[in-house]
C-alpha cells in the first residue's frame, strides 16, 4: 500500500500548484462531490463553516455535528444538502450517540473532517480528569473516529482530515505527565501537545488504514483573522506573543501576515479533494501542499520532527485507548 510517514519519510512538498494565498474556491475546482457525505465538527463557525459552505456547494452532504443547535442553525441557515445534530466534544457520551446514530442510518462516510478545537484556555479538566484541550482537541477525535470507522472502511477513498496547527511546535506530547497533575500549567504548551497528539494519530492511523483506501491527514491552516479561537484570551498574553500593544490594537506586520478565512480552509480542503494525495498519507499539510520537515529551534513553517515520530505515535495509540477506555481494532 505504498510507504509510510513515520519519521517524515514522505514529508516534502509535491507543487501542487497552490500557496499560502490559496483560497478554497481556488483549490476545490473542478472537483464534483456529489453522493459525497462529509462530516465536519466545528462546522458552525470559522474555517469550519467555510469548509461545510464549499463542500455542500461542490454536491456533497455535509453533516454538522454541533454543542449549540439554535447557533449552528442560524450560522448555516440558507446552505443547501447541510444536517445539524448535536454532539458535545466535551462528553464523551454524547460522541458515541452522534456516532450510533451516524452508524445506524447506514451511510457511507468519505469525510471526516476532524475541525473543532480550543485554544488559550485556563486549566479545566473533564469529568474525567483529563485537561480539555488535550480532551477536545485529540482525544474526542481519536473517539470519534474509532466510533465511526466502519462507515469510513466501507468507503472507497475515504478521507479523515485532522485539522492540527502549527502551534505543536510549541511543545512535543508529555508522555509523563499529559494533564498538568505534576507540572506547573501552561496554556500554550497544553495546546501545543494536544495538536502534536493529533500529527501523531493521523501518522498511526494512516499507516493502520491505508490497507482499507482510507487516508489520513493532519492540516495547519495557517494564522487567521475572524476566528472565535481567541475568545478567552487575556490580552497580556497577545502582547507578551507580540501580536499587539498594550491597548490590544494589532501589530501592523502581524495583520498583514494572517490569512483570510478561505484561505485558512483552502488546505483542509485540499486534503480533502486532491487526486494528489491518492496515494499518500499520514503527511503534515501547510499552504495547499505537504510541508517541509523543520528542524528550527523557532516556531516556523513546516512539522517538528517529534510529531512524526513512529515510535511516540504508538505510544500514543495505546495511551489515548487507556485514556479513552475504547480499543480501536482497525480491522
Amino acid at each position: 500500500m505504498g510507504q509510510s510517514n513515520y519519521n517524515g519519510a514522505l514529508q516534502q512538498p509535491i507543487s501542487s500548484g497552490f500557496n499560502a494565498k490559496s483560497t478554497t474556491t481556488e483549490v476545490i475546482k473542478g472537483i464534483d462531490l456529489t453522493g459525497k457525505i462529509a462530516i465536519v465538527t466545528g462546522g458552525n463557525t470559522g474555517i469550519g463553516l467555510e469548509t461545510v459552505k464549499i463542500l455542500a456547494n461542490a454536491g456533497a452532504t455535509v453533516i454538522v455535528p454541533a454543542r449549540d443547535i439554535a447557533k449552528a442553525k442560524k450560522n448555516l441557515k440558507g446552505i443547501s444538502n447541510v444536517e445539524i445534530e448535536e454532539m458535545d466534544l466535551m462528553d464523551p457520551d454524547s460522541i458515541d450517540a452522534f456516532a450510533a446514530k451516524f452508524l445506524a442510518s447506514g451511510r457511507p462516510l468519505h469525510l471526516l473532517i476532524n475541525n473543532a478545537g480550543i485554544m488559550w484556555v485556563p486549566l479545566r479538566r473533564d469529568n474525567r480528569g483529563i485537561e480539555t484541550q488535550l480532551a477536545v482537541n485529540y482525544l474526542a477525535e481519536f473517539q470519534l473516529t474509532t466510533r465511526l470507522w466502519n462507515a469510513l472502511k466501507k468507503t472507497e477513498g475515504a478521507r479523515v482530515i485532522n485539522v492540527s496547527s502549527q502551534g505543536h511546535q510549541f511543545a512535543p506530547f508529555s508522555f509523563d505527565d499529559p494533564n498538568f497533575e505534576h507540572r506547573e500549567y501552561e496554556t500554550l504548551q497544553a495546546y501545543g501537545q494536544s495538536k502534536t497528539a493529533v500529527n501523531l494519530f493521523s501518522l498511526e492511523l494512516d499507516n493502520r488504514a491505508k490497507a482499507f483506501g482510507v487516508r489520513v491527514y493532519s492540516v495547519h491552516p495557517g494564522s487567521i483573522a475572524g476566528t472565535e479561537l481567541a475568545r478567552e484570551a487575556p490580552l497580556e498574553l497577545f502582547v507578551k506573543m507580540g501580536f499587539c500593544d498594550e491597548k490590544g490594537n494589532m501589530l501592523p506586520e502581524v495583520a498583514a501576515s494572517l490569512k483570510t478565512i478561505p484561505q485558512g480552509a483552502s488546505t483542509t480542503i485540499w486534503c480533502a479533494t486532491s487526486p494528489l494525495l491518492a496515494n499518500i498519507g499520514g503527511v503534515y499539510c501547510e499552504d495547499a501542499d505537504i510541508a517541509e520537515l523543520s528542524f528550527s529551534k523557532e516556531i516556523y513553517a513546516g512539522v517538528k520532527p517529534y510529531s512524526l515520530d513512529e515510535t511516540n505515535a504508538k505510544k500514543l495509540w495505546l495511551l489515548s485507548e487507556k485514556l479513552t477506555g475504547i480499543t480501536f481494532q482497525v480491522n
